[in-house]
């Protein structure tokens, strides 16, 4: 098997550091049903939490491919660590880079740049209008990392007199409200298969007033703060790759797990080992090399793009295209050597508690999402095929 990373950052290595904390916090976390305060607490002592920001919100500006093996790293550490790290990591990235000074100033100077932030960035809600911002409702499902949340991501549909808000033809405008979590009402319905650990709460806002400083586009490629090409590619290239990292993180920790697990795993009535079986070695060959592949697809996908826009040119709608597609692809391959793994493994990939049972249960719950769907694919393909220009959404 490969290394959990080829490249050796001091992002991933931060992350690295804290494989044997997360191990013996895992169940206590799935128990807590968010990240135990002893991981949160580390995070910020290493610097993780805030590695992907701007500089000036405390962050070191990371390359695409160090943000995509630090992903790798914390979800073969486990599922809802890794989890964390593409939902609160990319938020505070988001609200750090595309908050107005203003804003800025209030949630992130005021607190000496120690915010963690998590939520929902669909536009779930919708803000009326008024006098310096907006009247806030609306709620929202699986707002990821708000267990251990300072502030809070609500997306909304801003409204201008009951009217929709519209900044081109069939585009609404889409916002970002950031709220204190004071202001928010948690509806805890987390209570699922898998990523138990993540604090993935419901919650909601009523007429709750946001003043504009603390709202910014979804959609946005204008950085008010950082340098890398990441700030002026938007949010959408940096969840993806949080969610194709992910899948591959949890995968190969699986494929990890068995491979180790076959020298001395025996089926009933089997008289060799796994390891010595020629249809197991086969499989392991295949799934292995099936998630490099996946692995160079993501890293191929998203610093292309990141060399273009360093270059000065534009993130073209093909680019986002072939992002967004190899994560989808990134996703499909590391549930099938997923579920390659845990038959394989037997009875003891069952074994409640165990880190093959666990990643498991993460793996068909993450791949739920709708940002690596099916549509991802289709909207991705149709843009290669010169059926529609541009998909926003991508």
């Amino acid at each position: 098997m490969t290394s959990t990373t080829d490249v050796s950052g001091q992002v991933v290595s931060l992350a690295r550091g804290m494989r044997e904390l997360v191990a013996a916090e895992a169940g206590e976390s799935e128990r807590m049903r968010t990240l135990t305060s002893a991981i949160v607490d580390e995070m910020w002592s290493t610097g993780l939490m805030a590695a992907l920001s701007p500089v000036a919100a405390g962050g070191v500006e990371p390359s695409f491919a160090e943000m995509i093996e630090t992903w790798i790293e914390m979800a073969w550490q486990d599922g809802s660590f890794g989890w964390i790290g593409i939902a609160n990591l990319p938020s505070r990235f988001a609200a750090a880079t595309y908050l107005p000074d203003e804003g800025f100033a209030e949630v992130f100077d005021a607190h000496d740049n120690r915010v963690t932030m998590g939520g929902q960035f669909f536009p779930n809600g919708h803000g009326a209008a008024t006098d310096g911002g907006y009247r806030l409702s609306g709620s929202w499902s699986f707002g990821s990392g708000t267990g251990h949340s300072q502030y809070i991501a609500a997306g909304f549909f801003p409204m201008d007199n009951g009217e929709m808000r519209w900044i081109s033809e069939g585009v609404p405008d889409m916002q970002i409200a950031v709220v204190p979590r004071a202001d928010i009402t948690f509806n805890d319905g987390w209570h699922v298969q898998g990523l138990k650990g993540t604090g993935s709460y419901d919650y909601s806002a009523q007429d709750i007033f946001v003043p504009h400083w603390r709202t910014f586009p979804l959609f946005t490629r204008e950085p008010r703060r950082g340098g890398s090409p990441a700030t002026r590619m938007g949010l959408m290239p940096v969840t993806a790759a949080g969610h194709a990292s992910w899948a591959l993180g949890v995968s190969k920790s699986m494929l990890d797990d068995v491979a180790e697990l076959a020298a001395t795993k025996y089926r009933m009535s089997d008289m060799a080992s796994l390891a010595s079986r020629p249809t197991f070695q086969k499989g392991l060959a295949h799934h292995v090399a099936a998630w490099r592949a996946a692995r160079l697809l993501v890293l191929d996908a998203f610093t292309t793009a990141e060399a273009a826009v360093a270059d000065g040119d534009e993130l073209t709608p093909a680019m986002r295209a072939d992002m967004r597609a190899a994560a989808v692809y990134a996703t499909d391959i590391s549930r099938s050597c997923a579920q390659w793994a845990h038959l394989v493994a037997g009875t003891s990939s069952i074994r409640e508690g165990s880190r093959l049972e666990r990643a498991f249960r993460d793996m068909y719950t993450g791949t739920q999402h709708a940002f690596i769907s099916e549509k991802v694919a289709i909207d991705a393909a149709q843009i290669w095929l010169g059926v529609i220009e541009d998909q926003f959404g991508l």
